[in-house]
């Protein structure tokens, strides 16, 4: 047998991943576990012990703690910016050194914390260039005998913001970078400070509300990026700044984590006084969330497509924080012309550099494998709980349920819903990524016009602004979208057909698109059967699709599931085959 742990360690969004001879077994983020602070850097110690006890195993039996970062890589790039940048270089310069140090050093502490009657781990520590390891993610959970090109950026990572790779044969083979401060993540967060969203990981707010705007900074956006025939970019260090140091993955009291301010006094200049998340001018604010947006997919789509003609690609792999934009996403398959597929991880962002950094570690260290060769890769790789165990929790705090066979329950659900009943659904494994998938998702009816308002004042309590998610049967995503496309992990906005848009007023955004997530009977068969018995008695085969928290990280186990139905005014909870009601 052979073991590899991957992290994600010293920076927000901590996580771990755990290969069994080439087989992703078990992956979660911290922010699941433990405290439950979303975005959490803390060491993963949390999501390291559960991937372990899901597989039965423990250090001792593993053979490399794979972790994506390697201070190694681009030491010239590195150097030669310091330079020439001493004075904003130096304290980023001690971040990094103490960061590297205090990697090392946990990672080791796994030797001394886990020793057991089998005796000291014997693990060997093996760092993996970030980007490598969010391409990997990609490329080893498809079918590796076919040749793809891999793209993969974000803010940053080992001094890279986009990197393009060679895939193929089982190896990922890196043929550009582009480095800092030059940074397509950079610029989407300095501007999301800048209109009033500053903190971590609110850039999917920005995405939902820049289809309330015109594109009408488009000239001052042309300023802050200078895009070229290459497919590469400028930032303008007049406007944009990068990360100074000592702050990385640094949380402050409320559990924020504590960011930089991205964007100079010059921006201001530029567009005008800074915004906040409820400024009055209300106008200015989506107008240049729109152009925000629109700048993105410019400069994504020239590099992608420099890229394709290029290498001659029809094929990629994409990941990276900035590859959960799901409208641009969905832009690279309608306007790549020689592109056919987009293989996206579930888990885009840092999270998933944990299995990217498994797998490509596997594949150098053990043996080239083709583990989804035939098959889909499943994001159902969280903690799962029996009925035995839902049924004694409940009974523990003299809570009512109903239990029902799978036939009974898909037509009490699909019947409720219809009955504009908000349901929550807590079905086998979580999710490995943000998104709720089907497992840990709230859910509703798409066609009731109050349907979102519902959401929101029940459980909700967030922007007006931002669209929920409709989950469709795959075998009918044509019938409801202009892009017949596959997405189960919901990593594309695509638009709906005319004939819809005023159908499913829950899940079409202003813009008439919606966050698609395909659902087929081989990935998620009892979510695809709940679907399928709605459509029997209402016609159409939508459900409303949004995460089963309340500004929260979604909920993990059926206690949280639970407190979450209780304090909110959701009208059923369903564990299984266990129901609740109110």
């Amino acid at each position: 047998m052979n073991v590899v742990l991957g992290l994600n360690l010293m920076h927000a969004d901590t996580s771990a991943a755990l290969v069994v001879d080439g087989e992703v077994v078990a992956a979660i983020s911290e922010e699941r576990l433990g405290a439950r602070i979303k975005h959490t850097s803390k060491f993963p110690m949390e999501a390291i012990s559960f991937v372990l006890e899901y597989a039965g195993l423990s250090m001792t039996d593993v053979d490399y703690v794979a972790v994506a970062r390697d201070p190694k890589a681009n030491l010239r790039e590195k150097v030669r910016w310091s330079m020439t940048n001493l004075k904003s270089s130096i304290p980023a310069f001690i971040e990094v050194l103490a960061r590297n140090t205090r990697t090392e050093k946990k990672v080791n502490e796994l030797k001394l914390l886990s020793q057991d009657s089998a005796g000291e781990p014997k693990f060997k520590f093996y760092p993996v260039e970030h980007h490598v390891a969010h391409i990997s993610s990609s490329f080893y959970c498809t079918d590796t005998n076919e040749e793809y090109l891999g793209i993969s950026y974000d803010a940053s990572g080992d001094f890279v913001s986009v990197m393009t790779a060679i895939c193929k044969k089982g190896e990922v083979l890196p043929s550009r970078r582009i480095f800092l401060p030059s940074s397509l993540g950079l610029f989407y967060t300095a501007m999301c400070q800048f209109i009033g969203f500053d903190r971590f990981g609110e850039e999917y707010k920005v995405m939902g509300l820049a289809p309330y705007g015109e594109d009408l900074y488009r000239a001052e956006m042309e300023k802050v990026i200078s895009l070229k025939a290459c497919g590469g970019f400028d930032l303008n260090p007049n406007y944009i700044r990068m990360h100074s140091g000592g702050r990385s993955g640094k949380q402050d009291d409320g559990s924020n984590i504590d960011m930089d301010l991205l964007y100079k006094p010059a921006l201001s200049e530029l567009l005008g006084r800074p915004l906040s998340r409820t400024d009055e001018d209300r106008e200015r604010q989506i107008n240049i969330a729109k152009s925000t947006q629109m700048m993105f997919e410019r400069a994504a789509l020239n590099y992608v497509e420099a890229e394709v003609r290029k290498h001659k690609a029809t094929r990629l792999v994409m990941a990276g924080g900035s590859a959960l934009n799901g409208v641009t996403n969905a832009k690279i398959y309608s306007n790549v012309n020689e592109v056919e597929s987009v293989y996206l991880h579930p888990a885009a962002g840092d999270d998933g550099t944990a299995v990217g950094a498994a797998l490509y570690c596997y594949n150098k260290e053990f043996e080239k494998i083709n583990r989804y060769r035939n098959r889909l890769f499943s994001p159902y790789l969280g903690s799962e709980h029996s009925q035995d165990s839902v049924r004694n929790m409940l009974e523990s705090k003299g809570v009512a349920f109903d239990v029902f066979s799978d036939e009974e329950l898909y037509e009490i659900v699909a019947e409720r819903i219809l009955d504009s009943q908000v349901i929550g659904w807590f079905q086998g494994r979580s999710e490995w990524g943000p998104r709720a998938l089907g497992n840990r998702s709230i859910l509703a009816d798409a066609t009731n016009p109050r349907i979102k308002e519902i959401i929101n004042s029940k459980i909700k309590r967030r922007e007006s602004f931002r669209p929920f998610a409709p989950s469709i049967l795959e075998e009918d995503v044509g019938i409801f979208f202009e892009q017949d496309i596959k997405s189960p992990y919901m990593m594309h906005v695509v638009k709906f057909r005319d004939e819809w848009r005023a159908k499913l007023p829950g899940v079409v955004h202003v813009d008439g698109t919606g966050r698609l997530q395909s659902v087929s009977a081989e990935l998620n068969p009892r979510y695809h059967q709940l679907i399928s018995t709605f459509k029997k008695r209402s016609g159409v085969g939508i459900l409303l699709n949004t995460s089963f928290n309340e500004n929260e990280p979604i909920v993990e186990t059926p206690e949280q599931a639970l407190s979450c139905f209780l304090r909110t005014d959701m009208d059923s909870l369903v564990l299984g085959n266990v129901v609740v009601s109110k």
